[in-house]
């Protein structure tokens, strides 16, 4: 079962809920175990979703549901999604910042990066700078 956004979780999870649901009215006997298919899906959902509400959606016990999530094995962190790089590009010696020109560049922890070419009487750059380092957007 292959989740990528929590979107396609929460489809996932209204099908698996439908399918379980399914199972309880046509299994042969009242005090049956739920068939081990569907208990790997609510787990890789529990995986993307809070558990309690995996296990409530599903009418199932969260005891049970935790149970199997600590029984699986631990599995390497995902790899982040391709972000859109930092790419360098050099200047002509022509276009270098002259006197009066400010140039700044800054990093911010998660890798995002900010370089800006301004005259030096760039007053607003105080407020963009900050705007960039708190990861909000700006407004004007």
């Amino acid at each position: 079962m292959a989740l990528t956004t929590p979107l396609q979780a929460e489809h996932q999870l209204d099908q698996l809920a439908g399918q379980l649901e399914h199972w309880r009215q046509t299994r042969s006997q009242a005090g049956a175990h739920i068939p081990e298919p569907l208990w790997a899906q609510a787990v890789a959902l529990a995986a993307v979703l809070p558990p309690t509400r995996v296990a409530k959606q599903l009418r199932g016990k969260i005891a049970q549901l935790r149970r199997r999530l600590a029984a699986q094995p631990l599995l390497s962190a995902p790899a982040p999604p391709p972000g859109a790089g930092f790419v360098e590009v050099p200047l002509p010696p022509a276009a270098l910042p002259g006197p009066g020109n400010l140039t700044v560049e800054f990093q911010r922890p998660d890798g995002a990066r900010l370089h800006l070419h301004a005259p030096d009487t760039a007053l607003p750059l105080l407020a963009l700078v900050q705007c960039f380092l708190e990861g909000r957007a700006c407004s004007n």
